[in-house]
């Protein structure tokens, strides 16, 4: 089998589902590759390389032109034809459009994954589009989030070929091995300047940077000094850097760029805050949660199968300032946050640990019979 994804930077969310998968999937029986389209930028191409082989990922590069490089169908195809792949499974609205051309060239099995449609800028409404016109000729949709499954409903696909499948985490890769003071001792953390707020994510208007920096300020007026880090590259940067410069808070809140391994970042936070407005199932969320960290996360589409009140966190409605500062510092300060964090990681070891959803998975792939065809 072949995962094919499209990507125009080094990758998010979705890279630590799908470079993992490959090892994962082969219990069951099943010998998978991945195939990337992404821009002729070294950079890139080497970071994915990197993750792919940390990952024992088989990973192979196509350098992606634009829209109008045809080229790429061709060597899909060579590889699906040199490899005999049986199944294909797609992981965006590019992928499906070619998977779709693809299979009048070479027979094949056709599964799709959702991760999402979190991007709504520029020209990505037309897109999206484009993908859901493309979803109801697959044999099978696997949906990382409820709401997911709801807006395939809503493109008449019967129910039989509409999965959920959570994300999950990589166990033994995700458990803490640093204290909260080793951790902020290796990343220069001054403990002097308040507790630790951590975010990791693309830097994009629909993750809530610029709303989680003007908390901070609103803590600093109340005296309540803390820490913003921010792990992730993105668009936004110039806009999130303009806000920082506007409201004095050079001090207090710290760009990190993209990090190579953000666990020792997670290690070090004192809390986790999500705000996006729009979500699938975060990883990120899972990866703190695996971690033993404390998350403060709104409630947007899967995170509430993750996050759940007087429980394992701290769930706040999108967009609203005053629950949001409230739950950080009830968060902070409050006496239920050690039972929370303990909660949080029986929950991911229970439910959505990476062995349970590949198994889940392969079922899904079993049920397609592409074995026997």
């Amino acid at each position: 089998m072949l995962h094919l994804r499209v990507v125009s930077g080094t990758g998010g969310g979705p890279e630590k589902t799908i470079l993992n998968s490959p090892r994962f999937i082969k219990e069951h029986g099943y010998q998978a590759q991945v195939v990337y389209l992404c821009p002729p930028d070294p950079v890139i191409q080497e970071s994915l390389r990197s993750r792919a082989s940390n990952l024992d990922c088989p990973l192979t590069i196509i350098e992606d032109h634009g829209v109008k490089d045809l080229r790429i169908v061709g060597k899909l195809l060579k590889i699906c034809r040199d490899q005999k792949i049986e199944l294909l499974q797609t992981h965006d609205y590019k992928s499906n459009a070619i998977g779709l051309l693809l299979r009048r060239f070479h027979k094949m099995h056709m599964a799709s994954m959702l991760h999402g449609w979190t991007d709504t800028s520029g020209r990505m409404p037309l897109y999206i589009k484009i993908d859901k016109w493309c979803l109801p000729w697959y044999e099978q949709l696997i949906c990382v989030s409820e709401d997911l499954v709801q807006e395939c409903k809503k493109l008449r696909v019967p129910d039989h070929r509409i999965q959920l499948v959570h994300n999950a985490i990589d166990l033994k890769t995700y458990s803490r091995s640093l204290s909260i003071h080793q951790a902020k001792k290796e990343l220069g953390v001054d403990s002097k300047a308040g507790p630790l707020i951590g975010m990791v994510c693309r830097l994009s208007p629909e993750k809530g940077i610029n709303e989680a920096i003007a908390m901070v300020n609103r803590l600093e007026r109340l005296g309540k000094p803390s820490q913003l880090w921010i792990a992730g590259d993105g668009p936004f940067r110039g806009e999130i850097e303009k806000e920082i410069s506007r409201l004095g808070l050079h001090k207090n809140v710290r760009l990190l760029g993209q990090l190579a391994d953000a666990r020792p970042f997670y290690q070090a936070m004192d809390l986790f805050l999500l705000n996006s407005i729009r979500e699938g199932l975060p990883n990120v969320v899972l990866e703190a949660m695996a971690l033993e960290v404390p998350v403060v996360a709104t409630r947007v589409a899967g995170v509430p199968a993750l996050i759940r009140p007087g429980q394992t966190g701290w769930l706040i409605e999108p967009q609203d300032p005053a629950m949001l500062d409230n739950s950080v510092l009830d968060c902070l300060e409050g006496t239920r946050t050690n039972q929370f964090v303990q909660n949080a990681r029986l929950l991911i070891e229970s439910d959505f640990s990476f062995d349970r959803r590949m198994k889940k998975v392969a079922s899904i792939y079993d049920a397609m019979s592409w074995k026997h065809s």
